[in-house]
């Protein structure tokens, strides 16, 4: 299934309490359950006012339809075409 990277703008998310955040990820996981098996959130970074999150779905319309869902901005919703890393260079 596709990877996207999901840019989400939010001020001041690097200061958001664990509490705060456990609550974010729990709308977000109620409404993965709404949409059923064809999404999958993998893991998100948080910044100082942003959050990049990894998701696996079939196209970009699914994320949206969560972003909207669950209250989120999806400010930019980019494919992922290729993964390199270290081991990329040998």
């Amino acid at each position: 299934m596709p990877e996207f990277v999901i840019e989400r703008n939010m001020p001041g998310a690097g200061s958001l309490s664990p509490e705060e955040l456990k609550a974010a990820s729990q709308t977000s996981c109620n409404v993965l359950r709404e949409l059923g098996p064809d999404i999958q959130w993998v893991h998100s970074y948080v910044t100082d006012d942003k959050l990049f999150c990894i998701y696996r779905a079939p196209d970009a319309e699914i994320i949206r339809e969560h972003a909207k869902r669950g209250g989120f901005p999806a400010d930019a919703v980019l494919k992922v075409h290729r993964v390199i890393d270290p081991v990329t260079a040998e």
